[in-house]
Parts: structure tokens; C-alpha cells; sequence
């Protein structure tokens, strides 16, 4: 084998000598590499961005006293009847409250749980809204706001005013979007709520909330917990619900089935309560990564035939020098150095064009009232793209140059000089 240095210079001769057929080649490598980068980035960042829309607003678990029949009815106790089949027809829910009971033991049992996040208590309040002739349904949402903010991001939804807003103003009130645009009020402005036991309540709008999902924003309100606890005529022990984020998603449904069992609790996972929603990211990431594969193979098919191409319009070469003492391997090094150049150049400038690309993208303004605080279009520059997309370019390159470069290596020098 002829010292690598000679193979090198003989590699860097060719490429420069066939400068064309070098830079389409580097071109082919470019536009695939780079197109592969930016539908990547671009698909996956708007799947993260529908994602975001559910699971930065969603418990992972969510821990509530549903109110329902008793499973076990007095004729059920009764000895006689052991051995019969008994049927109960109208079955009503038994009386009690949806409360949680012991509600402030049970949230700080979860906030000592080792695979626990974070646990915040919720009171929640079914009232109307009312502003002079006008009457709406609605829910107000007693939170701990400091708590919404650090596990559910809720901060991130509020359009006009803040969060220190509502923990300053103990009669304020975060008005859903949809709400807020029905009664045509805004922020400052005073609304009347109503509860179902008849209370009324004034507050005062200290802001607007928007989730982007109109079920939510035409219905959903926010105040304290002291706040939703006077609307129910409540003390402070009061809570209705307890919402858990966790640092493993895939905890929820185990978990949830424990704490249902273990405090007699209905304890709602965040898989069981978005199945459908589950479903839809499951197949939009398919998609996903079966178009990104898809560009990377068609680029890996369009460099093979590109360098195919450029080793046979390279036969005389290939005869002169193996008629001056090159042998098969020599042949094999330099073509396939050749392809490893190509891959690196292209596959280097294709993560320049396709990182570019994507900060155009993610710098473009993408308004909608759907949702109010995405400004521009979703991009993700996750670096493990860029690692897949610069390996993909050296391995296509390597095989590329290998296989025409086998053929080369067994052609007889004579037959192609005497073709000449």
C-alpha cells in the first residue's frame, strides 16, 4: 500500500481537477442533510407545540371525591338474602360533600413522595358571572398561584396582567378570554358571581386568562383558594381537588391506582383522562420520523448514484494509476476518502443551511387568537438531529464510495487503455 500521504494528495487531485462533478456531488449531500434538518426541527417543534397545549396544563394525576352509589346496599348486609340475586333499581348517590377529607394531610404526603414533582390543592366553584343583563355559566378555580406557576407553566397564559396580580388583589378574579369577550369587560373592571347556593360575590378583573382551548377560556375562571373557599361559604381546609405533576409521566397510571386505593379516592391518570389525545401524538410523531427517515434515505440513494457517476467517469484514471503501481486497496482508499470529504463538506454545510433555515422559521410571526402567547412558528433545535443528520452524511458517503470503489479496484488497467 503506497504511503497515505501520496493516496491523500492523489484523493485532494481529483476532487479539485473535477471541481463540478465534486461540488454536485457536496451538493447532493448539502440539500439532503439540510432538508432533512429543517422538516425535522419544524415537525417536531409544532408537535411539542400541541403537546405543550395539553400537558403543560394537565395533572398528571388529578385526585378528586367523586360522589356516586354506594356499591354496597343494606339488602347486600343482610344474611337471608346471602345466597340470592338481588336487584336495587333507582339507585341514588349517597349524601356527602366533594370535599377531600383531610386534605392537607393527604397534599403533603405527596409533596414527600420521592417520584412527586410538585401537589397543589384546588377548590373549584360552580357560579354564574353576571354583568348588568347578561348571565353566563362558569367554574371559578380557587389555585395556589405560586404552585400553578412552577409545575403547569400558568403564567404562560395570562395575556393581560400577571399572576402577582391576583396573589396582591384577594377579591381579584383571572377571567377566562372567552368569558371576558361575551361580557365585554376587561381588565379593572368590576364582575358580579353568583354561586348555586345563591351567594353573590363582586370581584375585580385583574387580568385575562387564555388557554387557546375555547371549552376552557369560555367557562374557566381563576381567584385564590381563600377566595373560592368564601364563595363556598367554606373554611380554610376546604379542597375539592389536588392536582400532581410527577417526574415520569409514565408513573401516573401505577401511581394514581395506589392513591385511589389507599385514601378511597378517585385518582384520574393523565393517560386514562387523554386517551384520544394519547392516540393523536402517537401517530403525528410516526409521521414524523417516517418522513424524516423517508428524506434521509432518498438522499442517501441520490449520493450513492451521484458518486457512482463520478468513479466512472473516472475509469481512465483509475487504469493510469494502477498501471503505475497502485494497487486494489490504494484505489479503494482514495475513492472512498473522496466520498468521506464529500459527506463531511456537504453534510457540514447542509447543518449550516439547515440550522439557518430554522432560525428563519422560528423567527417568522405566527399569530393566532387560538394562541396568544406563540409569536412566532414552533422550531426545535434539539442537537441530537444534528448529530443523526452529520452521521447519516458520513455513513451515505462511506457506502456510497465503497461499493462503485470494490468495482474499481478489480478493473483491469490493459482493457481499459486498449478501449481508448
Amino acid at each position: 500500500m503506497k504511503d497515505l500521504r501520496i493516496l491523500l494528495d492523489v484523493t485532494r487531485t481529483h476532487l479539485l481537477s473535477r471541481f463540478k462533478q465534486t461540488a454536485i456531488a457536496t451538493l447532493g449531500v448539502t440539500f439532503g442533510i439540510g432538508t432533512f434538518i429543517i422538516m425535522v426541527s419544524f415537525m417536531t417543534g409544532l408537535n411539542g407545540l400541541l403537546d405543550g397545549l395539553i400537558l403543560n396544563r394537565t395533572p398528571h394525576i388529578q385526585i378528586y371525591n367523586e360522589i356516586k352509589p354506594s356499591e354496597r346496599q343494606p339488602v347486600d348486609l343482610y344474611e337471608g338474602f346471602a345466597d340470592n340475586l338481588n336487584v336495587v333499581r333507582s339507585v341514588k348517590p349517597r349524601q356527602t360533600q366533594e370535599r377531600i377529607h383531610n386534605g392537607a394531610a393527604i397534599l403533603n404526603y405527596l409533596k414527600g413522595h420521592d417520584s412527586v414533582r410538585g401537589a397543589t390543592s384546588q377548590v373549584n366553584a360552580r357560579v354564574f358571572y353576571l354583568a348588568g343583563s347578561i348571565q353566563l355559566n362558569g367554574l371559578v378555580n380557587g389555585i395556589d398561584v405560586n404552585e400553578e406557576i412552577r409545575l403547569f407553566n400558568f403564567g404562560d397564559y395570562i395575556v393581560r396582567g400577571s399572576p402577582e396580580d391576583l396573589l396582591r388583589t384577594r377579591n381579584g378574579i383571572l377571567l377566562g378570554a372567552g368569558v371576558a369577550g361575551n361580557m365585554s369587560v376587561d381588565v379593572g373592571d368590576r364582575i358580579q358571581v353568583s354561586t348555586v347556593a345563591g351567594g353573590l360575590f363582586s370581584l375585580k378583573i385583574v387580568g385575562i386568562f387564555q388557554s387557546g382551548l375555547a371549552e376552557v377560556d369560555n367557562v374557566q375562571s381563576y381567584v385564590n383558594l381563600g377566595t373560592a373557599q368564601q364563595l363556598l361559604g367554606e373554611g380554610r381546609d376546604y379542597v375539592s381537588n389536588i392536582h400532581v405533576k410527577l417526574y415520569d409521566i409514565d408513573e401516573a397510571g401505577p401511581m394514581s391506582r395506589r392513591i385511589s386505593d389507599q385514601f378511597d379516592l378517585t385518582a384520574l391518570d393523565i393517560q386514562t383522562a387523554n386517551a384520544q389525545f394519547e392516540t393523536g401524538t402517537t401517530i403525528r410523531n410516526l409521521i414524523t420520523y417516517a418522513v424524516s427517515i423517508t428524506l434521509l434515505i432518498v438522499a442517501g440513494f441520490g449520493i450513492y448514484n451521484i458518486l457512482n457517476m463520478l468513479i466512472y467517469e473516472k475509469m481512465n484514471d483509475i487504469a493510469i494509476l494502477k498501471a503505475v503501481g497502485f494497487t486494489g486497496r490504494d484505489i479503494n482508499v482514495i475513492f472512498i476518502s473522496q466520498a468521506l470529504i464529500i459527506g463531511l463538506v456537504g453534510g457540514l454545510i447542509g447543518l449550516v443551511i439547515g440550522f439557518g433555515v430554522s432560525v428563519l422559521i422560528d423567527n417568522t410571526p405566527f399569530v393566532t387568537e387560538a394562541l396568544p402567547t406563540i409569536k412566532t412558528y414552533p422550531v426545535n433545535f434539539d442537537p441530537a438531529y444534528y448529530i443523526i443528520g452529520i452521521v447519516f452524511a458520513m455513513i451515505s458517503t462511506f457506502f456510497a464510495g465503497f461499493l462503485p470503489a470494490r468495482r474499481a479496484r478489480k478493473i483491469d488497467p490493459v482493457e481499459i487503455i486498449r478501449g481508448q
